[in-house]
């Protein structure tokens, strides 16, 4: 294979302290899609410390070790990224363990506490733990409980929790106070998948990296934000979450406000977690909607998705026949600061969209004097500057460039940067470096819990808003962009959404 020079030159990361992983959850689907694999390309990379251990907890009686090394071992084999190496399975396989009990029983913590004090005196971890809790929300303060009353280890205890922070402000809280009875703020990993995409932690690089962008990311020069976090599939045989979440709690209230704060705000001192965190903390106090009327929800009906017909949400298995669930949310939302004073971010992100995509657009003002307006080709539009998350993972400029030929004909071209072009490499998951960072102790991309109450706040206005009218759903048909009151937001404004 060519060598690529882009990687000429980058260091390895230090080498995470001996441990042990414990999963919560371990027979569940997070752990067979995403942490299996993940563990299983960081072993490939040899990015795992030599003193490591895997102890997957779950109520299934009738597994054991040998039976739970077989079926991590099919999760690798159908979700992992990297082919199957059998010489690297086997050196990770010994490294599974697996403990069948429920929490809610007496003693199930003794079995966990005795098995991993075993562990630490065979291979040497040094008491270090890190506890994943890939459960449902409902079963943390069982696990949290019966872990804090047994810290007696030697080492370094870290809590990594997975999404839903709650289902509203109060119910964030309770958590967080739940938590921090028996873990310190700094213990706590609240993991938001999409921060671990690299695309996500390029929009630091580029904004900071680069002298020609920071000067011009501003009120001044921006003349609005678009973030759209699009799902052309459906809710995917999850309507007993679904239900209860809905869009603005699944997709909104995190990923989306999230990726908001990165882009607005402002340089961080130094890299460090709480330095980034600071600031990201700083842009959601101050975002706000200007009110009800600058919100739009919506529901899918049926329609047709990349050439085949799907059902409507209330036709899915599980979801009332009178649902008034949203699949779908959009707002114009304003950071009242003095970098972004008057200047709309809009975001939108639903289900059963036309295509599935994420990306962050930065459109710049148009120039102040287009001389050559009356020769542009097709319209001589504003400067784009647009990141594109997920799928195909990269970064686009649009620009205006002449027309080969006689006179000045005008038209607008794309500058464009794609990571596996340009690095000839892999795009690791974003459980990979999240999981990764955890033993490491590094909470960079992570959400801390002023953070998580700031997102509440804001969602929480926009829910008891939402209390005094009903719409009428379903109000967009799937493999549309959503309803057309969602277009009518930004032509108030003379604006309209991206459509590629």
């Amino acid at each position: 294979m060519t060598e690529n020079p882009l990687a000429e030159g980058l260091a390895l990361r230090r080498t995470p302290d001996p441990c042990a992983l414990v999963i919560f959850g371990a027979s569940g689907d997070l752990t067979h899609k995403k942490i299996m694999p993940a563990l299983y390309a960081l072993a490939v990379r040899r990015l795992l410390p030599p003193q490591f251990a895997i102890v997957g907890v779950a109520r299934t009686g009738d597994t054991d070790d040998d039976s739970f090394r077989k079926d991590m071992e099919t999760a690798v084999k159908q979700h992992a990224r990297d082919p199957f190496r059998q010489e690297t399975w086997d050196e990770l396989a010994p490294m599974l363990h697996y403990i069948s009990t429920d929490f809610a029983d007496a003693g199930g913590e003794d079995k966990l506490h005795d098995l991993l004090a075993e562990l630490d005196e065979k291979e040497q971890l040094g008491g270090n733990r890190v506890f994943y809790l890939a459960v449902p929300p409902p079963a943390f303060p069982t696990i949290v409980e019966a872990l804090g009353k047994r810290r007696d280890s030697a080492g370094w205890t870290r809590l990594v929790v997975e999404k839903p922070f709650g289902h509203d402000l109060e119910s964030a809280k309770q958590l967080t106070a739940t938590l921090l009875e028996y873990f310190r703020e700094d213990e706590i990993f609240r993991i938001d998948h999409y921060l671990g995409k690299e695309t996500v932690q390029n929009m630091l690089a580029l904004r900071f990296a680069n002298g020609i962008f920071e000067p011009i990311w501003n009120r001044q020069f921006v003349d609005h934000v678009q973030i759209t976090v699009a799902e052309s599939i459906g809710i995917e045989a999850r309507a007993g979450y679904y239900e209860h979440a809905g869009a603005i709690r699944d997709i909104f209230q995190n990923h989306l406000l999230q990726l908001l704060a990165l882009t607005a705000m402002e340089p961080p001192i130094d890299f460090t977690s709480d330095s980034v965190h600071n600031e990201k903390v700083k842009v959601l106090r101050a975002l706000h909607t200007p009110g009800p009327k600058s919100v739009v929800r919506g529901q899918y009906g049926r329609g047709f998705v990349e050439g085949e017909e799907v059902a409507a949400y209330r036709e899915e298995a599980g979801v009332a026949a009178d649902s008034m669930t949203e699949t779908y949310v959009s707002a114009k939302l304003y950071v009242d600061n003095w970098r972004w004073a008057d200047t709309p971010f809009y975001v939108r992100m639903g289900k059963r969209l036309a295509r599935h995509e994420t990306t962050i657009a930065i459109q710049f003002k148009a120039a102040p004097h287009p001389p050559f307006e009356e020769t542009a080709s097709e319209g001589l539009r504003p400067n784009v500057l647009v990141v594109h998350v997920q799928p195909d993972e990269g970064v686009s400029l649009a620009i205006g460039a002449k027309v080969p030929g006689q006179g000045m004909t005008i038209r607008t071209v794309h500058m464009d940067f794609l990571y596996g072009g340009a690095f000839r490499t892999g795009m690791p998951e974003a459980y990979e470096r999240l999981i990764l960072d955890t033993m490491l102790g590094d909470s960079t991309l992570f959400t801390r819990a002023d953070e998580v109450e700031e997102q509440w706040l804001l969602v929480d206005s926009i829910v008891a808003a939402w209390q005094r009218d009903q719409p009428a759903f379903p109000n967009y048909p799937a493999g549309s962009w959503g309803p057309p009151s969602a277009d009518e937001l930004l032509q108030r404004d003379g604006r309209a959404w991206r459509r590629h």
